[in-house]
């Protein structure tokens, strides 16, 4: 089972412990054209094994696609890879825009 964390608490998170904390954004490079979050790190969930040393294991991880299914299976991958703090956010891109009234 995955940790979970709401988009506002996110967004909270990040703007509280910007050098502490780390948006991972696992959509395709496609879908950043429609929205995306300044600041993001950016890595498809495919190449995430490939990419692990890209992603600091000291920081608080939270991941986020569209919609919350793929980076909450993301999420469980990183954990079992030895990440020790990495949530999922509920909701995607899509509840992110919604709970910071953000247009792309």
């Amino acid at each position: 089972m995955v940790n979970e964390i709401s988009a506002a608490d996110a967004a909270k998170e990040l703007e509280d412990k910007p050098h502490e904390t780390v948006l991972l954004d696992v959509r395709e490079p496609v879908e950043l054209t429609q929205a995306s979050v300044a600041g993001a790190l950016h890595i498809p969930m495919g190449d995430i094994p490939a990419r692990l040393a890209d992603i600091d294991r000291d920081k608080n991880i939270i991941c986020m696609c569209h919609m919350g299914g793929r980076s909450a299976q993301v999420a469980a991958y990183l954990s079992a890879q030895g990440f020790p703090q990495v949530l999922n956010m509920t909701g995607g891109i899509e509840a992110w825009m919604l709970a910071t009234d953000a247009t792309p």
